[in-house]
């Protein structure tokens, strides 16, 4: 599929989450062989099957919220679960998907954007709940402690931007993708609490 005007980050995103995929999966097949032979077991290779399981959901999740988002295209309810439930799994953090049904690609892919922002507040673990009704969404943590960067969360709020870190990239993203959109994101804490919405 090609596009007349490019969105170029989005674009590397997809490229470099499409060519990753392939061996992460190849890897993950070998190393169920190998446990379905016998000929390997332990925790070593236990291991190695949950960090490969861990990768592949964090790629799947990274399609989504930096590559390609047509218009016209959704991703399916079963998919964003699998994506969410593989990601946390055996974490601290738990994300509630309450969205009915399939979900435009775009929508999808702003969803996911929050949901890596309002991960950086949750390090000691908490709870997400997304949920989307009359077409608009609404995205909420709740923790009993949290660690807010006043900077990067401004930036939201329409605040000068200021230097962003690689690890912090999607806070940079998100207001950009929401302008596509046509969204306009409105930020609301309170104690133990952070929520997003659009």
């Amino acid at each position: 599929m090609a596009f007349d005007n490019p969105d170029l980050t989005a674009l590397l995103g997809s490229r470099i989450c499409h060519d990753l995929i392939s061996p992460l999966g190849a890897i993950g097949n070998g190393v169920e062989l190998l446990m379905m032979s016998g000929d390997a077991a332990g925790p070593e290779i236990a291991l190695i099957s949950e960090s490969v399981s861990n990768a592949t959901a964090r790629i799947r999740f990274f399609r989504i919220a930096y590559g390609i988002a047509p218009p016209g295209q959704s991703v399916a309810r079963g998919e964003v679960r699998s994506i969410l439930d593989d990601m946390t799994r055996g974490g601290r953090l738990s994300i509630d998907w309450r969205v009915s049904g399939d979900a435009p690609r775009p929508e999808t892919k702003l969803a996911f954007l929050v949901l890596q922002c309002l991960e950086t507040a949750l390090p000691f673990g908490g709870r997400i709940t997304v949920t989307a009704d009359d077409g608009g969404w609404r995205i909420e943590a709740q923790a009993e402690k949290m660690k807010i960067d006043d900077a990067l969360w401004a930036r939201l709020d329409g605040a000068a931007p200021g230097p962003v870190s690689p690890a912090h990239v999607q806070f940079a993203l998100l207001p950009e993708e929401a302008a596509r959109l046509g969204r306009c994101l409105r930020v609301s804490r309170a104690e133990g609490r952070i929520a997003l919405g659009y």
